[in-house]
């Protein structure tokens, strides 16, 4: 009889399913981060993950877990950009259709990595509710399986797995941060440290232009945006989902607010100083550790997951 937790056991469920599949991706150091941030920095290198960005292990955790009799009908989802190639590529993988809504403002560079994949895409306007509602559609349209980009238990288990990864490699962690957009990715991490190594702290990394999160946190109930959304960052659009929501509001210590010009530096530092090519949201991460909210707090050695790597080479940020 085991006696570990529900969490736990769907943590190392996923990770015996994704094996062979994604990749155990690497952890970088930099010894100029660290004098810039007072700190012990290591960096889960995601944006060397299939597909270029942590969310293929949901995608493909919730894409294998699927029973044959619906997976042949095919999956559906939506996403502006890294879900939607790793569901792409998950299906690829399993042989079965995907159906993907993509806003019309979706990065290019992510669109065709899309399309490379094999998947259907369905565009729609720029909004949560142009997105959801095409999906329920094409799901409708085909008996498709909806699978969402974070609020879906078999997607935040598998990116679980990147956090369990960085704790099996750098198991005396102070802290470990990541960007939170819809949450599930640092609700992976808050499932891991809980269930592994629960005296680590978590903290959670977001752009002051899309700052619902660490609104929802401060107001201790779930707050969605209320109107468009600009920033940089342009996988970390979407608000928490309710799923999502209880681990940032139980798990995270803090979440952490930087402008754009913060993350635009700190992308720039990771480029040109640690040679590691990630995107803005990735970034954010990093501009959250070398903020002044951050530096006050006691700590020696800090985990920080580089979420993606999927860049339009022609819209650079300097």
């Amino acid at each position: 009889m085991t006696t570990a937790p529900p969490d736990l056991l769907a943590l190392r469920d996923a990770a015996k399913r994704i094996a062979g599949f994604a990749h155990r991706t690497p952890v970088a150091t930099c010894a100029t981060l660290d004098r810039m941030a007072g700190l012990e920095l290591f960096f889960k290198c995601e944006h060397f993950q299939k597909t270029g960005a942590f969310k293929f292990r949901g995608a493909c955790n919730a894409v294998l877990k699927l029973p044959a009799e619906l997976a042949m009908r095919g999956v559906v989802t939506h996403s502006s950009g890294n879900h939607a190639g790793a569901i792409a590529l998950a299906a690829r993988a399993r042989g079965i259709p995907a159906h993907v809504v993509m806003p019309k403002t979706a990065s290019a560079v992510k669109r065709r990595a899309v399309e490379q994949y094999g998947a259907r895409i369905v565009e729609c306007e720029p909004t949560q509710e142009a997105r959801e509602t095409t999906a329920g559609a094409l799901v409708r349209e085909t008996g498709g399986t909806l699978i969402p980009p974070y609020d879906h238990p078999d997607v935040i288990a598998g990116q679980a797995t990147c956090a369990q990864e960085l704790l099996d490699e750098i198991p005396a962690l102070d802290a470990m941060v990541a960007p939170v957009g819809g949450g599930g990715l640092i609700s992976g991490v808050c499932m891991a440290a809980q269930g592994l190594s629960p005296r680590v702290r978590v903290f959670a990394a977001e752009p002051k232009a899309a700052d619902d999160a660490a609104r929802s946190k401060a107001a201790q109930r779930l707050l969605l945006h209320t109107g468009p959304v600009r920033t940089i960052c342009d996988g970390l659009l979407t608000s928490l989902g309710e799923l999502t929501w209880p681990f940032v509001r139980d798990c995270v210590e803090a979440v952490i607010v930087v402008g754009e010009d913060e993350i635009v530096q700190a992308m720039r530092l990771l480029w040109e100083r640690a040679k590691l090519l990630v995107e803005p949201s990735a970034a954010v991460a990093l501009a959250a550790v070398l903020s002044d909210e951050f530096r006050k707090l006691p700590m020696r050695r800090v985990g920080i997951v580089l979420s993606g790597g999927n860049v339009d080479l022609e819209r650079l940020p300097f």
